[in-house]
């Protein structure tokens, strides 16, 4: 797959690009480059992905200070255990990850953290390790609230429909914007968080053929996503967790999307980097 290349913008590195359900792929996610150089982690996937993806591209544990939640579902954030492991062994001395997401979601996050064999003590500003040395630092973010991650890069966040506390992210950076739906059903308001920003990272569980499949479970399908684009007037559009009757062959997903998105549209697999 080709990038679509840029002599400023994003680097976007996808590390994992599946469904919850896809045994082809490697759960949701995305690390986004700023032009100013932050590399800022949207969701955190399952297991070691993000460890051994990042590796594979050059990334550390350590680069990643701050990360955006969409929600609790395992397949989005229980890989947090073992990036806040390699970060304390590797760098003892290292500040706290920056964790934002919803107060549902750092509450269920709260009680990952917790248990008895991850040698963390977790209060209600995020967790310690045991000799008291803080390392995930807990930061609740209401809809609509800007938060400035680092002097050149901020971010706020959009309700989306899927479980309680899902949210979307916008990150802003250099004069560009990045968009992520994180896990949705058709959802409107995305649309206004997605206004004119430079990508827009939309899920496409499926094609309209399965749509009530999509309805069932809690996700777009990719003429929504493409939708959602056009309505927002995005740059371009990706598609990501990727079902696996899709992993093959995704270009009916490209195609519906297309057929209402008059941008250019791509469809995410583990380990792409795409500059924008």
């Amino acid at each position: 797959m080709e990038d679509n290349l840029a002599t400023t913008g994003f680097t976007i590195s996808y590390l994992g690009t599946g469904s919850g359900g896809c045994i082809m792929r490697n759960h949701t996610a995305i690390v986004v480059e700023c032009p100013t150089g932050e590399r800022i982690l949207l969701d955190a996937a399952s297991g070691n992905t993000v460890l051994r993806h990042g590796q594979a591209l050059g990334m550390s544990p350590t680069d990643f200070d701050h990360c955006l939640l969409s929600h609790s579902h395992a397949d989005h954030c229980e890989g947090l255990p073992h990036i806040e492991m390699q970060r304390s062994r590797r760098n003892p001395a290292e500040q706290p990850m920056q964790l934002y997401g919803s107060e549902r979601a750092l509450a269920d996050i709260g009680t990952l953290l917790a248990l008895p064999t991850r040698g963390l003590n977790v209060d209600a500003d995020g967790a310690l390790r045991t000799d008291g040395r803080r390392s995930i630092t807990f930061r609740p973010t209401e809809p609509g609230e800007w938060v400035q991650l680092t002097p050149g890069v901020r971010a706020r966040c959009a309700p989306v429909n899927h479980i309680g506390g899902a949210i979307a992210w916008r990150v802003e950076s250099g004069g560009h914007a990045v968009v992520f739906s994180g896990d949705t059903r058709w959802c409107p308001e995305l649309a206004d968080l997605a206004h004119g920003a430079t990508l827009l990272i939309h899920e496409a569980f499926c094609t309209e053929d399965d749509r009530s499949q999509a309805d069932n479970v809690a996700h777009a399908t990719a003429a929504e996503a493409g939708r959602i684009a056009q309505m927002a007037g995005v740059g371009s559009l990706t598609l990501t967790h990727i079902d696996n009757a899709f992993h093959a062959d995704t270009e009916p997903l490209a195609a519906e999307a297309r057929s209402v998105y008059d941008g250019p549209v791509a469809v995410a697999e583990d380990c792409w980097q795409q500059r924008v």
